[in-house]
């Protein structure tokens, strides 16, 4: 069975919420055979999930059993993108939260119920999947595009034996995951703990919610998994003042962290006992592609380290022969297992086999210090060239950041940047800053004020809804 499930002993607790419920391993094997039983061939399945136990359950069974193939979707979904997906692949079952089926009830059966979630039958008939297809997952950010990655089998399998390789993850643990489960990152956390027979606690709450602290401390949560903003709400709350003695590790991952910030969470848990450890990962490749290990946590603070077990990184010119010099920049590339099969934009592309062979260019500038560690300059497309100068938006957005304290964001052309803002106040400051660091003219830079930088659930920010670019 998929990451050897059915040799974890059946009565332990494969996931708790933090309502109370739970599901053991025996559980999830069991709701695998009665999918295999109840859909008799290979099919589509729009899975609307939230963070529960019997989310958890329905995910891993629907990919153990290789007969449903799910396409993982926030129950709370747009309705007019949820419509498009609809439309677009004609998914033949869906699988909703009992308590929101009867608002798919006019147009579906029931098959199954159990774990708190309804199997509805669509009426949409079969289309064709690779026989490798485990399940499909939103392209990151993508708020109105029908694109989703494809994975397969081997990738789920990769990437928990990748990820409880370097996390040195153990049967004991308790990781408590706030990160959806549509969400590339929180999936992996889930594959890689039940990979070694851990317990994962869930919690759709909100992180500054008191029933949410209850939770952690109540269950002992063992570790704790973010991205930028998770950490940003950590440190609002205060949580370096709290008493969290079974809470061994933070991990974060999901994109660029201030630096401040990651270099104040390294510090507190070199202080306290514990483990901090960065990732960097792509939907792409099924989460996790680097770590930077816990002893360079401070050292090389905004590394993203070295490769996965099992994997390899390496940098490429601009005419793909690959760069061996350190402190050279170049394309990052990453070859592994867990790197996912391609693209879907259509139901037909749900037929198609493995494009990328194990291998991906990730669209980030990197460079290699002299330790082998991989530094992120920025992505490949995100430059300007101001007066014959190349410069880089994210960098700029991070010198602002450091400088001012503003969030922003960049955008532009060879003949202006434009840096949004949201406090007004710091608006001649943030020009002032990047004038005197680029050491370009103050013509070149344009700053707008705007009440909110627009973001995806996870923190990245989503350059293309920016008014009137």
């Amino acid at each position: 069975m998929l990451i050897d499930l059915d040799k974890i002993a059946a009565e332990r607790v494969a996931a708790l919420d933090s309502s109370g419920h739970s599901v053991t391993y025996g559980d999830i094997c069991a709701l695998s055979a009665v999918v295999k039983s109840s859909v008799p061939a290979r099919s589509l399945c729009f899975m609307l999930v939230e963070n529960t136990a019997g989310a958890v359950a329905w995910v891993m069974a629907s990919l153990a059993s290789e007969t449903l193939v799910p396409l993982i979707l926030n129950l709370k979904t747009e309705e007019s993108l949820l419509q498009s997906l609809l439309d677009t692949y004609k998914p033949a079952y869906l699988c909703v939260p009992a308590d929101s089926a009867e608002r798919f009830a006019a147009d579906t059966t029931e098959v199954k119920a159990e774990h708190g979630y309804c199997l509805l039958r669509t009426g949409n008939p079969l289309c064709e999947l690779y026989p490798e297809l485990s399940h499909l997952l939103p392209t990151s950010g993508s708020t109105g595009s029908p694109k989703l990655v494809r994975h397969k089998y081997a990738n789920v399998e990769a990437a928990a034996l990748n990820i409880s390789t370097f996390f040195e993850l153990k049967p004991t643990d308790r990781p408590l995951l706030v990160l959806p489960l549509y969400y590339t990152m929180g999936l992996s956390v889930v594959f890689s703990h039940l990979k070694v027979g851990a317990t994962v606690l869930i919690s759709g709450l909100n992180m500054t919610d008191r029933q949410f602290w209850s939770f952690i401390k109540e269950e002992r949560a063992t570790s704790f998994t973010g991205v930028p903003y998770s950490f940003h709400i950590l440190n609002l709350m205060r949580f370096m003042r709290m008493d969290l003695p079974d809470m061994e590790l933070l991990t974060q991952g999901g994109g660029k962290m201030p630096t401040d910030l990651n270099l104040k969470f390294a510090e507190y848990c070199q202080q306290h006992g514990k483990r901090w450890i960065a990732t960097y990962g792509q939907s792409e490749c099924t989460a996790r592609m680097a770590w930077l290990p816990a002893k360079w946590a401070i050292e090389k603070v905004g590394s993203i380290g070295i490769a996965v077990p099992n994997a390899e990184l390496f940098l490429q010119d601009s005419e793909g022969n690959e760069i061996l010099t350190p402190n050279t920049e170049g394309e990052m590339c990453y070859r592994g297992k867990n790197v996912t099969m391609g693209y879907a934009r259509q139901q037909s592309d749900l037929a198609l086999g493995d494009e990328r062979q194990g291998f991906i260019r990730t669209g980030d500038l990197a460079y290699r210090d002299a330790d082998g560690c991989y530094y992120i300059v920025g992505r490949m497309g995100r430059f300007l060239k101001l007066f014959g100068m190349r410069v880089g938006l994210d960098e700029c957005e991070q010198i602002v950041q450091t400088e001012t304290g503003a969030e922003c964001a960049c955008v532009g052309t060879d003949e202006k940047m434009i840096v949004y803002i949201t406090e007004a106040p710091k608006q001649e400051q943030v020009k002032q800053v990047l004038v005197e660091k680029t050491h370009i003219v103050a013509s070149s830079f344009e700053v707008r004020v705007i009440p909110e930088i627009p973001k995806n659930e996870t923190g990245k920010k989503l350059f293309k809804q920016l008014p009137n670019r």
